[in-house]
C-alpha cells in the first residue's frame, strides 16, 4: 500500500505541477495531462506480461528509476516538449508499478476475505496518494518554485522503494505456463471476465464524466470556481470515506451485489443531478456519488482474481488498467462533443441510462 501510495503521489503531483506550470502561458495542458493516461493504455499489456515473468521487485525498481528520471528531466528543462516526455515516463512508471503490486497482492493474502481486505487497503492508499502528491507539490511551488517541486516529486519514488524493499518476492510463473498461448483476445473471450471489464469501464467512465462535466454545469449556472471546487471536493470526501469503511465490512459483502448496487445508485444520481440547482444539493449528490463509486475497486479486483487464470492474472490486471485509462483519455473528448449537441443535463441522463442498462451484465456475475 505504501509503495503504491508514494509512487502514485509522485504521478499526481507531477500532473498538477505541470498543469500549473503550463497554465502560466501555454494552451496545451489537456494534451499533456492525457499523456499520463495514454502511456498506461499502450504499456498495460506488455507490463502485465513482464510482471508475470519477473515478479514484484524487479518491475517496481525499474518503474521507480524511470519515474525519478521523468521528474529530473522536468526539473532540468521545464519546457513543453520535455514535459511531454516526462509525462509519458512518470505515467507509464506508475502504471507498471500498480500492475506489479496488484498482481502480487493475492500472493500475500491468505484467504478470500483477506484478499478483499487487502484490495480495500490498496484503494485507500490510492485515494490518499491523490491528496499527498498535489499537497506536497502545491506547498513546494509556493515556497520555492516549479523546478524545486519537480525535484520534490522525485523523492517520493525513493520512499516507495524503502517501503517495498523488505517485501518477500514470490516466484514468477513457471516456464511451462509462460509458454502457453497468450493474447488479449483469449482473455476477452471469457464471458465472465468480459462482463467484468465492461462493468469496470462503465463505472470508470461515470467517475471521469462527473469530474469533467460538473465544472461545465457549474459554469452554465454561474457558480463561482470555489463553489464548483467544493462540489467536486464533496465527491472526493465521499470516495475516501467509503474506502476507509470498506475494510470493516468487506467480508460481509458479495462482490456482484455491491457492483449492482453501485450501478443502480449511480443511474439514479445521474438522473437527478441536473435537477439540483442549489449548490448544497449538488454537493450532496456529488458526495453520494463518491460513496457509490469509491467502494467499487476492491470488489472488482477481488472478482477479477477469481475469474482470471492464475498464470495470466497480471495480464488481466493490465487489461483492467487499460480500460480505465481509455476512459480517462476518451471521456473528456467524447463528453465535450456530446455537450454541444444535447447539453450537460443530457450527458448526465445518457450516462445514467447507459449504466442502468449495464446492470444486466453485472447480475450475470452472481454465479462467480
Amino acid at each position: 500500500m505504501l509503495t503504491q501510495l508514494f509512487l502514485n503521489a509522485c504521478v499526481a503531483g507531477m500532473r498538477m505541477t505541470m498543469s500549473l506550470r503550463l497554465a502560466q502561458g501555454d494552451e496545451a495542458v489537456g494534451g499533456l495531462i492525457a499523456l499520463f493516461a495514454l502511456s498506461q493504455v499502450f504499456l498495460a499489456l506488455p507490463a502485465g506480461r513482464y510482471c508475470e515473468r519477473h515478479g514484484l521487485k524487479g518491475p517496481i525498481l525499474r518503474s521507480l528509476v524511470v519515474a525519478v528520471c521523468g521528474c529530473a528531466l522536468a526539473a532540468a528543462w521545464p519546457i513543453l516538449p520535455v514535459l511531454c516526455v516526462s509525462a509519458v515516463l512518470t505515467g507509464g512508471a506508475g502504471g507498471v508499478a500498480i500492475i506489479a503490486i496488484q498482481r502480487h497482492t493475492p500472493r500475500v493474502a491468505g484467504s478470500p476475505d483477506a484478499l478483499q481486505n487487502a484490495f480495500s487497503w490498496l484503494a485507500i492508499g490510492l485515494a490518499l496518494s491523490n491528496v499527498l502528491g498535489p499537497l506536497v507539490a502545491g506547498v513546494v511551488i509556493d515556497a520555492a518554485g516549479f523546478r524545486t517541486a519537480f525535484v520534490a516529486m522525485a523523492t517520493l519514488p525513493l520512499l516507495a522503494w524503502l517501503a517495498v524493499r523488505g517485501a518477500h518476492d514470490h516466484l514468477p510463473i513457471a516456464p511451462e505456463a509462460a509458454n502457453r498461448p497468450t493474447g488479449i483476445w483469449t482473455l476477452w473471450r471469457d464471458p465472465a471476465l468480459r462482463r467484468l471489464l465492461i462493468v469496470t469501464w462503465l463505472l470508470a467512465s461515470c467517475w471521469d464524466l462527473h469530474t469533467f462535466v460538473v465544472p461545465l454545469l457549474g459554469h452554465e449556472r454561474g457558480l463561482p470556481a470555489a463553489m464548483v471546487g467544493s462540489i467536486l471536493g464533496a465527491f472526493g470526501i465521499g470516495a475516501a470515506a467509503v474506502r476507509l469503511l470498506t475494510p470493516l465490512v468487506v467480508t460481509h459483502l458479495r462482490e456482484w451485489a455491491v457492483l449492482v448496487g453501485a450501478m443502480i445508485a449511480t443511474a439514479i444520481l445521474f438522473g437527478i443531478y441536473p435537477l439540483m440547482y442549489a449548490p448544497w444539493a449538488m454537493g450532496m449528490c456529488s458526495a453520494l456519488l463518491g460513496l457509490t463509486l469509491g467502494g467499487v475497486q476492491p470488489m472488482a479486483m477481488s472478482l477479477l482474481h477469481r475469474l482470471a487464470p492464475e498464470h495470466r492474472y497480471g495480464e488481466a490486471v493490465a487489461m483492467r488498467l487499460m480500460v480505465i485509462n481509455m476512459s480517462s483519455v476518451g471521456i473528456p473528448i467524447a463528453s465535450g462533443a456530446v455537450v454541444t449537441s444535447i447539453g450537460t443535463a443530457g450527458v448526465f441522463w445518457a450516462a445514467g441510462v447507459m449504466v442502468a442498462a449495464g446492470t444486466k451484465l453485472t447480475i450475470g456475475l452472481r454465479k462467480h
